[in-house]
């Protein structure tokens, strides 16, 4: 790490940058006014995500000028994001139809996949898969979800940005101890500028991230993951397993929700965590609780994955069955009156 010197400043900037938006989203009455939908009870400002996205283009312009990473990739991350933060943007100051926000989505996700080559064949439970171009459009459309999935996961105070840094963290290590130093850069990157953020949005939150924020980290973590698919099956499991909170918990509500016939483009609050939230009565005990999650049950069973040669496919099954089991004790996805 010859340029750590880096993340502090990294931080400081997101730091600052998450300051000013706050003094802006305030001066312009952007505010999140708390009604049957919310989460929250107090009005905060919102759009804070974009410090986010500013800092983490910043530190990938400052990694292509260094070449740490193939062009390439980077270019991937930089296209994607900014059209991600760019419609997450408008819609955070006034409304975007869903068909236009799902087309850019698409587009989004296209991008990444073109420059990141597709996506490689991948190990299943000892079988090498590779579906060519069928495979690249299921990673468009994994992507897509990712990207929606953390809006959606967005609810509560700090949880999007712990999430975001447990995961960076957790394949920052994994990288490093397989040898796979040159990818950590972004990962690492990336989660300096959700702690600089996390200062103001760690609960009570002084601001949120908005959908600027939390569809750039689901499009970044998302090309992230298939970048790692490049440099082995296994990195991509472990991606899929470190986010397995988010993807259990958004996955399992819309399934239910699909089943039951509700408008699922409309707001709701029926995520295991908002119930969750709302049992305990704060917002800290989840986000906290979450994080041990990560950092006690997942983080170990991802370095399973690839240090230990654990299958990735059998690995995510573990990861996600304990998952799955709290996401119904918690109610995902049912009527919010039957709580």
């Amino acid at each position: 790490m010859k340029y750590w010197y880096i993340f502090p400043v990294v931080v400081l900037l997101s730091l600052f940058l998450t300051a000013l938006l706050r003094r802006y989203a305030l001066h312009r009455s952007i505010i999140d006014v708390p009604n049957a939908r919310s989460s929250h009870s107090v009005p905060t400002p919102r759009g804070g995500g974009v410090a986010i996205v500013l800092s983490f283009l910043l530190c990938l312009v400052f990694m292509a000028n260094l070449e740490l990473q193939p062009l390439a990739q980077i270019v991937a991350m930089i296209g994607s994001g900014a059209l991600i933060a760019v419609i997450g943007f408008m819609d955070d100051h006034g409304h975007i139809a869903a068909r236009w926000r799902l087309l850019g989505h698409f587009l989004a996700a296209a991008w990444v996949i073109f420059w990141m080559g597709g996506l490689p064949a991948l190990i299943f439970f000892g079988f090498t898969i590779d579906l060519g171009w069928f495979g690249s459009a299921l990673a468009a459309i994994y992507l897509v979800w990712m990207l929606n999935l953390y809006n959606f996961m967005d609810g509560i105070d700090g949880l999007a940005s712990l999430e975001a840094i447990c995961a960076c963290i957790g394949l920052s290590v994994s990288y490093y101890l397989s040898g796979q130093e040159s990818l950590m850069w972004a990962p690492l990157m990336l989660t300096m500028t959700v702690t600089g953020f996390l200062y103001w949005n760690f609960p009570p939150a002084r601001i949120f991230m908005g959908d600027a924020g939390s569809g750039f980290l689901g499009i970044i973590l998302g090309a992230l993951s298939v970048q790692a698919a490049w440099a082995g099956s296994e990195f991509f499991f472990a991606w899929l397993i470190m986010l397995g909170v988010f993807v259990v918990d958004a996955t399992f509500t819309l399934i239910r929700r699909l089943v039951r016939g509700d408008k699922v483009y409309e707001a709701h609050r029926s995520h295991g965590y908002q119930y969750a939230s709302r049992q305990f009565g704060k917002h800290l005990p989840v986000t906290v609780a979450v994080s041990l999650i990560n950092l006690l049950w997942l983080l170990p069973i991802s370095l399973g994955v690839t240090l230990l040669q654990l299958d990735g496919a059998t690995g995510l099954v573990i990861a996600y069955v304990p998952l799955v089991l709290l996401a119904v004790k918690f109610k995902a996805g049912s009527l919010e009156k039957a709580v």
